[in-house]
């Protein structure tokens, strides 16, 4: 399978992260949001880290306009049928990911490859919502979509194995480095982040140490880049809520029990770096 022209389907961080590597590598791009305002927003975030990019010398003026203008921005579904491969990275749910993949089913072109960029959710059960799972796969881009090289390509039951190397080959082209695996609540980065990240949120609930010192401990002692709690207020840890509960309920092992603390604090909606308060107070 030839890909040239991809659609994303969510403009938020990861969706404009992804839709912009495939700008930049030469691919046509359609980012599409409910709104064109967010698909507005999304854009107005790739070309401020492709203008950081001129100014440290990564790419020239000439490339960063070329690769803006490769992506179209749209807010209608039925544009789908443009695309070779549709990168679904919206919300982590999958009720609303089952019924985006039904319209996507219906509207893209036949042969086209519906990708999701699930974090957690099982993608077998994401394509039983099609009437084409041998074409549904699981393409987990990390955050930030544009530093980080790892890409889970994660085969539900049906994929087809042409479909699982062309999605491989594509992460390639795009400079990142495709990891195969199998599909499992949390695949292989949650699975093992995840577990991390709950057991030193109950370090903080039974009073072991500080949020700051449970991550100084990681940071120097392991030589983490950052804390796991820090960590986690930058994924959002409703994010770490749900896919520590997909996990739970995914393998009825209560080690995979969420932290009431972790749980306490997104009813109290301190959710991280992205609404001002997590473990860590933010301007």
């Amino acid at each position: 399978m030839n890909i040239k022209t991809v659609m994303v389907v969510g403009a938020g961080q990861m969706g404009a992260g992804i839709a912009e590597v495939h700008a930049v590598k030469g691919f046509t791009v359609y980012l599409h949001d409910q709104k064109l305002e967010l698909c507005e927003e999304g854009k107005n975030g790739i070309e401020r880290r492709l203008n950081r990019s001129v100014e440290k010398g990564r790419m020239s003026e000439t490339e960063k306009v070329e690769a803006l203008q490769r992506v179209t921005l749209t807010a209608d579904l039925v544009d789908a049928e443009r695309a070779d491969i549709v990168i679904e990275a919206a919300t982590e749910n999958t009720e609303i990911k089952k019924q985006l993949f039904r319209a996507l089913d219906e509207f893209s072109s036949e042969g086209a490859i519906l990708a999701t960029n699930t974090s957690s959710l099982p993608i077998t059960d994401i394509a039983s919502a099609t009437n084409r799972p041998t074409h549904v796969i699981g393409m987990h881009f990390m955050n930030p979509v544009p530093k980080m090289k790892l890409v889970e390509v994660i085969r539900g039951l049906a994929t087809d194995r042409e479909v699982f190397e062309t999605v491989e080959a594509l992460a390639r082209q795009l400079d990142k480095q495709p990891v195969s695996v199998e599909d499992f609540p949390g695949f292989v980065s949650n699975r093992v982040l995840m577990p991390m990240i709950n057991e030193a949120i109950f370090t903080v609930y039974e009073g072991v140490a500080s949020p700051r010192d449970i991550d100084e401990v990681m940071k120097l002692g392991m030589n983490h880049p950052m804390g796991p709690l820090t960590l986690a207020d930058f994924i959002g840890l409703d994010t770490c809520l749900s896919i520590m509960e997909v996990m739970h309920n995914g393998f009825g092992d209560d080690k995979y029990r969420p932290c009431p603390l972790l749980r306490k604090y997104v009813q109290a909606g301190w959710l991280g770096k992205k609404s001002g308060r997590g473990f860590y107070a933010y301007e």
